[in-house]
């Protein structure tokens, strides 16, 4: 107790007297003074890592914006369903090949991978597919989700039916939801159905009827669960 008393009134003189004050000011004053290099040093890159970051993100925000703006028009190819102006552009705008390639850093060089992932996947280049939709990533509850989904239906084509199972299983579990999540889940069981692991399929349909009780897909998974229990 008397250490602690001790330990406050010290600190107690340094607040309030003035020359224990001026004291380690001095000291204060005199480190600086003889290790100026190093203070002054320290201080300079610390500036720049500020003024890095700063200019970096500010670079980053035009440079998307900028992409965006490049890829408005292999957008609008897309859903029109010109896939092949989509991939290549026109002479005069981007396709979305260009578009990862000079913009890959950016959120809509990011997405572009993700329209060329769906694109690949309905001409049929299903490993290519996997390819760009696996660069993507994005916090977005239903485009995340979408891209595990299609690189499951990428394998399944692939007949690699086990990883399908996996990725729609990422699918169903990312931010799951009544709206989607049972709609994964029965992806997942058909794949698991075509794996022969009926075990795990079973499983599959077991969650959406337990776990999404009120969604769409529940009267179906009991079907498919009455089905696959009857063969045991």
């Amino acid at each position: 107790m008397a250490k602690t008393k001790s330990k406050e009134k010290q600190g107690s003189e340094f607040y309030e007297n003035p020359e224990v004050l001026a004291q380690q000011l001095s000291k204060t004053e005199e480190f600086i003074e003889n290790n100026k290099k190093i203070v002054f040093g320290l201080g300079g890159v610390i500036a720049l890592i500020i003024v890095a970051f700063f200019g970096y993100r500010y670079y980053m925000n035009n440079l998307n914006q900028e992409a965006q703006k490049e890829m408005f028009q292999a957008v609008y190819w897309y859903e029109n369903g010109e896939y092949d102006l989509a991939l290549n552009g026109d002479g005069n705008n981007f396709g979305f090949l260009a578009i990862v390639e000079d913009y890959g850093a950016t959120d809509a060089g990011n997405l572009a991978s993700f329209y060329l992932g769906n694109i690949y996947l309905k001409q049929g280049q299903f490993e290519t597919a996997i390819d760009y939709l696996e660069d993507f990533s994005s916090d977005d509850l239903l485009v995340q989700a979408r891209a595990y989904a299609l690189i499951g239906d990428a394998y399944m084509e692939l007949g690699n039916y086990s990883t399908a199972a996996d990725q729609y299983g990422k699918a169903a579990d990312y931010k799951s939801n009544k709206e989607f999540s049972p709609v994964y889940l029965m992806k997942q069981g058909l794949a698991y159905e075509k794996a022969n692991d009926l075990e795990a399929a079973i499983g599959s349909y077991r969650k959406v009827v337990e776990d999404f009780s009120d969604s769409k897909q529940k009267t179906e998974a009991q079907k498919y669960l009455s089905r696959l229990e009857a063969q045991k």
